[in-house]
């Protein structure tokens, strides 16, 4: 009988993909996630709704990842989680305790059957069935690039900033608020969906005249207004912000920290003999990577650094054509669905963290930890 069958015959492990900002849910072998929710918490004890990883103590994370669960288990997913199998994807980087957290609550008060954690630039490869690839992860709070060759993630020459979406709210509404709008009006929502709908990236050509000045300036894109449904008051949208908010991505400094630069010196902490593959199979994946004018804008940054910048120049060596892979559905959920496909394989059976395992030690192994680490035998 094919593992899939087989798999398949039983209740369809859960997929769940926790973002800082979203949290995408649904079953194995599903092309798409059947909800997209905020990472929000109501507190039952409180009524309180806040981020889910906003949290002092431990204890306080416990209850409230408790109170998440729930409502994606019986409001959305509509199952019992019991004796379920769980697929959850994950940063490799992520907080320890989140991690070990999560593990208690789904075996401790949920009593599912086993958890398969997978990494999320890893996993969201292997939506595209490639062995090779530099995956670049604009997310919420952080933008992360993991070089990844023959299915083997190379750790040392991982690289992460801090301008993701919350980097471009700020700065809208740093933009916004010199400009006179209430700073009441805008909220976490109503920045977000300005950012969605009004802004862009650039071409390099108008941001390298807008920086460098003088009276030759290109025109700037058309002001729009944004209705704020809750109260109809109207924003003023003006086109120079439309166009500049997601200059934090690239704007030149000496600590070499844009994105573009990100990428390459992530390239050349690899050895020499992968680099070429990498340039050549770079995987743009999160919902930061969805605004319009992202790719080429960086196409022409990376190819202007290694033509122009003597120290890429001397580096990399003959011709080189960075080259980009399409996501298979929509970015923002390109690791879930990685997650969804590992979980209708053979992988959930063999690779999963089974409750009778866990409840022996309490415990959920580690790469980054030596103990679990060791050798047989040693």
């Amino acid at each position: 009988m094919p593992i899939y069958e087989s798999v398949m015959q039983e209740k369809p492990p859960i997929v769940l993909d926790i973002g800082t900002a979203y949290t995408k849910l649904g079953f194995a072998a599903e092309a798409y996630p059947r909800k997209i929710m905020p990472t929000e918490v109501v507190m039952t004890t409180t009524g309180i709704r806040k981020r889910l990883f906003d949290y002092d103590t431990q204890e306080e994370l416990y209850d409230q990842l408790v109170d998440f669960l729930q409502t994606i288990f019986f409001k959305h997913l509509l199952v019992s989680p019991k004796e379920r199998k769980f697929v959850l994807v994950e940063n490799v980087f992520g907080p320890t305790v989140l991690r070990e957290t999560l593990a208690r609550v789904l075996f401790v008060h949920f009593d599912v059957s086993s958890v398969l954690f997978v990494p999320v630039h890893l996993i969201a490869l292997s939506t595209l069935a490639v062995p090779t690839a530099l995956v670049v992860d604009v997310g919420y709070s952080e933008t992360s690039v993991m070089p990844v060759f023959s299915g083997v993630q190379i750790m040392a020459a991982f690289k992460d900033q801090s301008y993701g979406g919350s980097a471009i709210h700020a700065e809208i509404k740093r933009q916004l608020v010199e400009r006179d709008v209430k700073e009441s009006l805008l909220t976490e929502s109503v920045l977000e969906d300005i950012k969605v709908r009004t802004c862009f990236v650039t071409t390099m050509e108008r941001a390298q005249a807008r920086a460098n000045g003088g009276e030759d300036q290109p025109t700037p894109a058309p002001d729009v207004e944004y209705i704020v449904s809750d109260n109809d008051a109207v924003i003023q949208v003006p086109g120079l912000l439309r166009e500049t908010v997601y200059e934090i991505m690239f704007e030149a400094s000496n600590e070499r920290d844009s994105l573009p630069h990100l990428i390459l010196r992530s390239i050349l902490d690899c050895t020499m003999d992968v680099r070429r593959a990498l340039i050549e199979s770079v995987f743009l994946v999160g919902g930061g990577s969805m605004v319009q004018g992202l790719l080429a804008r960086l196409r022409q940054e990376l190819q202007h650094l290694l033509a122009e910048d003597p120290f890429y120049a001397e580096r990399f060596h003959g011709e080189l054509q960075f080259k980009f892979f399409n996501a298979v559905g929509k970015q923002n959920f390109t690791a879930w669905l990685g997650g969804a496909l590992c979980g209708a394989t053979d992988l959930i059976q063999t690779r999963s963290l089974v409750k009778e395992t866990y409840l022996k030690s309490e415990h959920v192994p580690d790469w980054s930890n030596l103990c679990d680490n060791r050798p047989t035998g040693s």
